[in-house]
């Protein structure tokens, strides 16, 4: 039987990008998709990553072993500690949103971009990379595109991918830029266009490495 994924999202608007990603890139998987939306909002009002914050989103990773999940994506940025967390202590693989995209980054050279539309993801965010980065000199520059999630959240896909690209031009100089959040990558296709180039976004390095690492496992 093909795999079973459960996707666990804390915001809406990043449904539709993973479930396109899987459906082009691993169709045979099963993918399960668990919302829990006050988790972006509650995130934003902390300020920072919680205990209460950090059970939370290891409840929602137990309930997704018990739903018979052989793999668990978490598409929102801002819980990294948390989902290391639940990866430590469950018996599938555990990915975060953006570790998989950080090591395409990484490859591409040593002056990395980053732009971001949710400000409370991006300290975590930021301190992954620098994980991901130890033995190297790669740089990180991130730019909060303002106001970009809220026209996303709003229905206004078109507002969202030009505000986004809007700002890209000022990251023209790195190695790789990478669009931050699952939500996002919806301006891929837009920033590449004002670029003319291309820009890694997380849905797609996600779907390839927790492919990979279910594989290995058979």
């Amino acid at each position: 039987m093909s795999p079973r994924i459960a996707l666990i999202h804390a915001v809406e608007v990043a449904i539709e990008p993973i479930t396109s990603a899987f459906a082009a890139l691993w169709p045979e998987a099963r993918c399960t998709n668990l919302l829990e939306d006050s988790l972006s909002a509650d995130r934003a009002a902390e300020g920072s990553l919680s205990v209460e914050m950090s059970s939370r989103i290891n409840i929602l990773a137990d309930y997704a072993v018990l739903t018979g999940a052989d793999g668990i994506l978490f598409t929102c940025s801002a819980f990294g500690p948390a989902i290391e967390e639940a990866a430590k202590r469950l018996p599938v693989p555990v990915l975060k949103p953006n570790e998989a995209m950080f090591v395409q980054a990484l490859s591409a050279g040593k002056r990395i971009g980053m732009l971001a539309t949710f400000a409370p993801a991006i300290a975590t965010m930021e301190a992954e990379f620098r994980e991901a980065a130890v033995g190297s000199d790669a740089r990180l520059e991130t730019i909060l595109v303002e106001g970009a999630i809220e026209a996303l959240r709003a229905g206004d896909t078109e507002a969202h991918n030009r505000l986004v690209a809007e700002r890209a031009s000022e990251l023209a100089d790195c190695d790789a830029i990478m669009l931050a959040q699952f939500s996002t990558s919806r301006a891929k296709v837009t920033v590449e266009q004002a670029l003319g180039r291309s820009v890694l976004t997380s849905p797609s390095a996600a779907v390839n490495a927790l492919r990979d690492r279910i594989n290995q496992r058979a």
